[in-house]
């Protein structure tokens, strides 16, 4: 394959991973593909492969609403760049699992949860529980806060078919900005750059 079609980024280069998973989000991909492709430069896969891969993590795991897609795709892409082989490996393997920790803390930090059920009813991060911390990927340091109590959205519920991706569809959804920022994240922990904490404007 072509390297153009290995890096669908927005800008063309590898430095838009974040602008390149919400643009193929919006075009139509899913949460997990859309990060797991926007990182094709760095896995070395193609497109069509990367999507096949990742195309089970959509919805939280085939919309069963459990870990957000964006998530596992970006555990994807660290497992293809900074992943361990060799099962004796121990060391490499404890290190990857702290890596992977660490994206999934840095995440839950910045938007309340990585669950999909709880991100689509309005997680928001705690900024009581998260202040003065200086490190991530503790459990529970920040609480999902859903619109109206513990009542949930429909479309935020296990199972049903994918919904047509219509205006209504994107805006009753943080998808496109969440798949960024774990683009954001997980290209800041692949170059070493500071977590900015900043979502596209």
């Amino acid at each position: 394959m072509e390297k153009a079609d290995r890096c669908p980024n927005a800008n063309g280069n590898s430095s838009g991973h974040a602008a390149g998973a919400k643009a193929l989000f919006l075009e139509g991909y899913n949460c997990a593909q859309a990060v797991f492709c926007a990182f094709g430069d760095v896995t070395g896969l193609d497109r069509d492969t990367s999507a096949r891969l990742a195309s089970s993590f959509g919805g939280g795991l085939g919309r069963l609403r459990e870990v957000c897609g964006a998530v596992s795709g970006a555990a994807m892409v660290l497992g293809a760049a900074k992943g361990y082989a060799d099962p004796k490996d121990a060391k490499a393997k404890k290190e990857h699992y702290e890596r992977v920790r660490e994206f999934a803390g840095r995440f839950r930090d910045s938007e309340g949860s990585i669950l999909c059920r709880e991100l689509l009813a309005g997680a928001k991060p705690d900024r009581n529980r998260t202040a003065g911390r200086t490190g991530h990927g503790g459990a529970g340091i920040t609480s999902a806060e859903k619109p109206g109590g513990d009542r949930i959205p429909e479309y935020a519920k296990p199972g049903g078919d994918p919904e047509e991706r219509t205006a209504e569809y994107y805006r009753k959804r943080p998808c496109p900005e969440l798949v960024y920022r774990a683009a954001q994240i997980l290209e800041e922990m692949l170059t070493g750059m500071p977590d900015e904490m900043q979502k596209e404007g």
